[in-house]
Order: C-alpha cells, then structure tokens, then sequence
C-alpha cells in the first residue's frame, strides 16, 4: 500500500540520493522544477535521461542500471506504462529504498510488484511539495 502518512513521508524525505528518472532539460517542465528544486535542498540529484549528457550541472544516465553511485529514491517522472520496466530496474539494484511516483506516473501493478521487493512506494505525491510541507515547514 503506497505511503501517506506524513510521519512516513518524513522518514522518507530525508533519503538524500535521488536518482530522477524522466529528467528534463526543459526549464518550465515538473521533470525539471522538482528535481531542481531538491538539489537547492540538499539532494543529492543523478538524472537518468537518455537524451541529455547533463542536467542540473550533473551528469545524466542513460537509465537507472547505468547510475554507478549509490541511489535512496528512484523518482519517476515517467508515463505510466513505462512504470514497471524502471520499478524492475530499482529491484535489480541493491541500494535503492523508495520508488516515488509523482502525479501522473503512477501504476499499481509496479507499486505491488516495488512492495514485494521490500521498496516503500509513494504514489501520485509530488516530492517538492511534500518536502516544502513537511520538511521546510513541518506542521501538519
């Protein structure tokens, strides 16, 4: 079952590797804007887009299995079809505790299939705003 409780969301958010599947060049796309802002934030950001060689100063991967440094959150900004295939990538990995669906790219089969793994799965949350609630300004 997808996380929501904001004293989960927390223990979560202080996760600091994020590995941004779907990361966009595109400065006024959401694939851009969040992951932008969480490096603001301390995040440690590696972009995983095949069609870039960098994003937020960053090196871009062609896809997750190509990250070679530790990963905490897999955040998906991704269609929803796409979903499994990056949630099977994040299984084969050893290192990875969270796949994070933001709005739009959520699928409940790879959120079962992620749960059965052993990952915490958030779904249909959008990391920045969650961490501007909970972690920026933590009252509920």
């Amino acid at each position: 079952m997808p996380i929501e409780e904001p004293e989960e969301l927390r223990r979560i958010l202080k996760y600091d590797r994020v590995a941004v599947v779907g990361a966009s060049t595109a400065y006024e796309k959401a694939a851009h804007i969040v992951p932008a802002y969480l490096q603001r934030h301390g995040y440690e950001i590696r972009p995983v887009n095949p069609t870039a060689s960098e994003i937020f100063g960053e090196r871009a991967f062609e896809s997750l299995t190509d990250v070679e440094t530790p990963i905490d959150i897999v955040e998906i900004f991704r269609p929803s079809g796409e979903v499994p295939e990056i949630v099977e990538e994040a299984l084969d990995r050893d290192d990875v505790e969270v796949i994070w669906m933001q709005p739009g790219t959520g699928n409940d089969e790879a959120a079962r299939a992620a749960e059965s793994g052993g990952l915490d799965v958030v779904q249909g949350r959008c990391m920045k705003v969650e961490h501007g609630q909970l972690i920026r300004n933590p009252m509920d």
